[in-house]
C-alpha cells in the first residue's frame, strides 16, 4: 500500500492489486406507500462477505417504484420525508399513467423518477465511509406491499 502525498500532506492511500467485482441481493417485504426500510446492516454484511477492502459498493433498485438513498434513519426525518413526498408528488392527483396503465401507482413513478434507483458509497479498509446518522435506505414507493430484491455490488481490491 503507497499513500499520495500533495503539498506535504497525505491525501489518499493507494492499495494496489486486481480489480474485483462481486454482485450480490439483498431481499426482503416492504409495505408500500413510501415505506421506508433501513438497509445499511445488510449492505455492511454485504460488503463484508466479498473480503474487499477498498473500492465502491452500488445498491440498486430493479424495478420503477423503489429508490435507494441516504437518510438519518429516526422517526421525524422518515415522517418529514413522506410529508414531503405526498407534498411534492400526491398520490390522489390525476396521473397520465393512471389513465394509460389503470393501475393507480402514477405518483409511485415521479417519486421513483425524482429519488433514483441506486447509490454508491465508497469503502475503505472494508468499512462504508457513511458519515455519522448517514443510513442506507430502501423507499418503497408503489401503491401497494411487495416482496424487494435490490442488487448489491461491490468492486474493488
Amino acid at each position: 500500500m503507497a499513500t499520495i502525498i500533495v503539498n506535504g500532506k497525505k491525501k489518499a492511500k493507494v492499495r494496489e492489486g486486481l480489480a474485483c467485482v462481486v454482485t450480490g441481493t439483498i431481499e426482503f417485504s416492504s409495505a408500500g406507500h413510501a415505506d421506508v426500510v433501513r438497509i445499511t446492516d445488510e449492505v455492511r454484511d454485504a460488503l463484508k462477505q466479498t473480503g474487499l477492502h477498498d473500492g465502491t459498493v452500488t445498491v440498486f433498485a430493479p424495478g420503477a417504484t423503489g429508490a435507494v438513498t441516504t437518510i438519518e434513519y429516526e422517526p421525524g426525518v422518515v415522517q418529514d420525508l413522506q410529508q414531503v413526498l405526498d407534498e411534492i408528488v400526491p398520490p390522489g392527483r390525476a396521473w397520465q399513467h393512471n389513465v394509460n396503465n389503470g393501475d393507480g401507482n402514477g405518483h409511485s413513478h415521479v417519486r421513483a423518477g425524482i429519488l433514483g434507483p441506486s447509490l454508491t458509497i465508497p469503502f475503505v479498509d472494508g468499512r462504508l465511509t457513511l458519515g455519522r446518522w448517514q443510513q442506507i435506505v430502501f423507499v418503497d414507493l408503489d401503491a401497494r406491499a411487495r416482496d424487494r430484491r435490490l442488487i448489491v455490488q461491490a468492486m474493488g481490491v
